[in-house]
């Protein structure tokens, strides 16, 4: 049960700069009145705006504020849901936006946004269209239920049977089913990386067993040959060592070749200098009886002589260069045999180096296999292992499609349940059940109001309205009055309905001009005695120019403009005229 009990403002749309304050549960039937645009429906702007932000009638925001003040716009609701207290207070310039529960303020760090949705959905659980379907009958921008629209229709119906709680849950699986969905997908790639492992470890184990030993015996036929390489090559080594060992001890027997070849050349040198001279001499002796420079005679005993010596010394040097030559020819036989004896030594020890790599080589290739062949037995006498990581991928397969299962039951679950909390579903089956119900309560009131008329809705909300004249009739078809009976009958209707489901039950009734135009052929009375006996614990409010209907009301409220501002006054019945 939602009780309005008061609503206060100022500076908004006519009123002045002082508060305009109304209680809304004082008076089982109160009357507005006043000349047009003295603010009478001003009431129900205020109304929507503290409520949903926005006024009833087509006005804009900014034109919501008193344009002489402009400023400090104002509306207070007080209210209470059962027996918690609330007030809603909104204004324009500054704008301001708060909520209070039993005199403390509700979400005040969340946006204007959120707290609009906490207080349509969680406190009043009914929103703009509901309201002014259940509270307002109004004749200017009220647009009464059979000119909405199938949607909006079935909105007002849903909130009226307390069923739109199945659009949220609706909307709750379907965040349900895409989490849910998404973890599937999850899972399935699970499922298929853990099938690969199984498959994968399931060929590893078949090659350890199948192929194991024969790598071993295949690896180990080669490490076999590689040794006998090696030992053939160890042989080779040896052999060339003793052959390079001998050559060096025999290259020793002419190592000193060089350097004697060096003496014998310098020797050699100097023996070919002493014959030249000596030979030069003996040719001076031999040309020459006197001297040429000093001309004086050379005895001829001493030239002679001296002749002979000189003869002699020359044939002492060629003996001497003759065997210095014989000399010089052997050194240089056992200086080449020295060079040669060289290179054999140079290119054994390099063949030795050659086949010292290739032993290294093939030890090193010997060293991989056996590594190799320690892998294999490993893993051959580790089987059992590589058969226990194979028996986790499978029970790891196995939880994962378990978990899939339940997953997927739960999906199909929330599936099947989205179904029934669509349109067509739950909801339809309770619209259902309560469709003859409405029909009845509408054709009652109708009958109360003198319009004897056969209307009845069906499930998809559409009218089908029947007449002692006509079979067959439209609610554009009737008359602005005739439309209006309809209007009242469902809006009473609608109310008694939420009382019965104890959905959204107000207090609060207010009707904009309804015996001005549209009712004139009602008679007062007998519509008065349906909202006092008939529409129960209600606070009717109604606005009228019909200055005769004061006497009918519990209160009257006059509305009047002064210097430009809506003033409200109390009236006493006795004054009015």
């Amino acid at each position: 049960m939602i009780e309005f009990k008061e609503i206060k403002y100022k500076n908004f749309l006519s009123s002045g700069n002082h508060f305009t304050t109304i209680s809304l549960n004082e008076f089982g039937t109160s009357v507005i009145i006043g000349k047009n645009g003295a603010g009478k429906s001003t009431i129900l702007d205020a109304l929507c705006f503290a409520l949903f932000n926005k006024p009833f009638r087509k006005i804009t925001k900014s034109q919501i504020v008193n344009s002489s003040n402009d400023r400090d716009c104002v509306v207070e609701l007080d209210f209470s849901v059962h027996s918690t207290q609330y007030k809603v207070i909104r204004g324009i310039k500054p704008n301001k936006f708060i909520i209070e529960r039993n005199g403390n303020k509700l979400n005040e760090d969340c946006s204007a946004n959120d707290q609009q949705k906490s207080l349509e959905e969680q406190i009043l659980k009914l929103n703009y269209k509901s309201f002014t379907q259940i509270v307002i009958l109004g004749s200017a921008s009220f647009v009464p239920f059979m000119q909405l629209s199938a949607p909006h229709r079935r909105e007002v119906i849903e909130d009226l049977l307390d069923i739109r709680v199945f659009s949220t849950m609706s909307d709750i699986l379907k965040e349900k089913v895409k989490g849910v969905k998404g973890r599937l997908q999850t899972l399935d790639l699970k499922k298929q990386s853990v099938a690969d492992k199984i498959v994968m470890q399931q060929n590893f184990i078949r090659q350890i067993e199948e192929s194991g030993q024969k790598d071993i015996e295949n690896k180990q036929a080669e490490i076999l040959s590689m040794t006998k390489d090696q030992e053939m090559y160890q042989s080779l080594v040896e052999k060339l060592l003793v052959d390079v060992q001998e050559k060096e001890k025999n290259i020793e027997e002419y190592s000193d070749s060089s350097a004697l070849l060096r003496k014998l050349g310098t020797y050699k040198g100097k023996l070919q200098s002493k014959h030249t001279n000596s030979t030069k001499e003996r040719d001076f002796f031999e040309k020459n009886v006197s001297c040429p420079t000093c001309t004086q005679s050379i005895e001829e005993s001493f030239r002679v002589n001296k002749i002979d010596q000189l003869q002699n010394t020359i044939s002492d040097f060629d003996d001497n260069l003759k065997e210095i030559e014989d000399a010089i020819s052997d050194a240089e036989s056992r200086e080449s045999k020295f060079v040669q004896l060289q290179k054999e030594i140079t290119k054994t020890s390099n063949e030795i180096s050659q086949t010292n790599i290739r032993i290294t080589e093939s030890s090193k290739s010997c060293n991989k296999l056996e590594s190799e062949i320690q892998t294999i037995t490993k893993r051959l006498e580790n089987r059992n292992s590589e058969h226990e990581k194979l028996s986790s991928y499978k029970a790891s397969l196995k939880q994962v499609l378990v978990d899939y299962s339940e997953l997927k039951d739960n999906y199909d679950y929330f599936l099947e349940a989205n179904i029934l909390l669509k349109d067509d579903g739950v909801k339809s089956s309770i619209i259902k059940k309560y469709i003859p119900m409405i029909n009845q309560q509408v054709n009652k009131y109708l009958q109360m109001m003198d319009f004897y008329i056969n209307f009845t809705l069906d499930e998809e909300f559409n009218e089908n309205i029947e007449s002692p004249i006509h079979d067959k009739f439209s609610y554009a078809s009737f008359s602005e009055g005739e439309k209006m009976r309809i209007d009242l009958a469902l809006l009473f209707t609608w109310r008694e309905i939420a009382r019965m489901k104890n959905s959204i039950v107000t207090n609060l009734l207010i009707m904009d001009e309804v015996f001005d135009s549209s009712l004139d052929g009602l008679g007062t009375d007998e519509f008065l005695k349906i909202i006092r006996y008939v529409i129960k614990d209600a606070n009717v409010f109604v606005i009228s120019h019909k200055q005769d209907l004061v006497e009918k009301f519990n209160n009257i409220l006059e509305f009047k403009k002064v210097k430009g501002f809506s003033i409200l006054r109390g009236v006493d019945k006795g004054s009015v005229g």
